[in-house]
């Protein structure tokens, strides 16, 4: 078992504002995660690991400029994932790292990283294991500014389609497997 909070603590010290968006929106992520694990049994998901990587998917916002959020980083957003990956493989978590680089929108492919022009490595970044699918979905019902709700699959589909079909088509995959 790991121990997300000890993590978190290492990179976010302090009650900061950043520290506290971060919990929310990560608890948020990880009780819909969670609430997939249970309704859907036939999956057999690893719920401990989904907690886990829940809490810990958004790891690498502090290294971003969105001021936003309170992240008052050098790079651009959309590098979190990769970033927080990188810091969980430092940290021995090469399984939660996976999530952090796969979360971003519904999955980034190559096609769309090259197409968006996207400043980030030029490979897929597309969740592959079902618990990678369940944190990525979960993600797109929670925003970062507006902590305290929870968007409906109409709107979370707006959001995902405003980056194109590619995504949107994933997520809608994934509608019909977990909802």
């Amino acid at each position: 078992m790991t121990d997300w909070k000890k993590i978190i603590d290492k990179y976010y010290s302090g009650d900061g504002d950043l520290r506290t968006i971060l919990i929310i929106h990560s608890q948020s992520v990880a009780r819909k995660a969670l609430q997939i694990v249970s309704l859907h049994p036939e999956l057999n998901l690893d719920r401990e690991f989904i907690e886990e990587a829940a809490m810990l998917h958004d790891i690498g916002i502090i290294k971003t400029d969105a001021p936003g959020i309170k992240c008052f980083g050098t790079e651009p957003y959309i590098c979190h994932g990769i970033l927080g990956a990188e810091m969980l493989r430092q940290e021995g978590l090469p399984r939660h790292a996976r999530v952090c680089e796969r979360h971003t929108g519904a999955g980034l492919s190559l096609n769309e990283i090259v197409s968006q022009n996207l400043p980030l490595p030029h490979q897929d970044f597309l969740p592959e294991t079902l618990e990678e699918q369940v944190i990525c979905y979960a993600d797109k019902f929670f925003s970062k500014t507006h902590l305290d709700r929870e968007k409906s699959v109409e709107k979370a589909e707006k959001s995902i389609a405003k980056f194109g079909e590619e995504g949107l088509a994933r997520f809608k995959q994934w509608e019909k497997m977990f909802e």
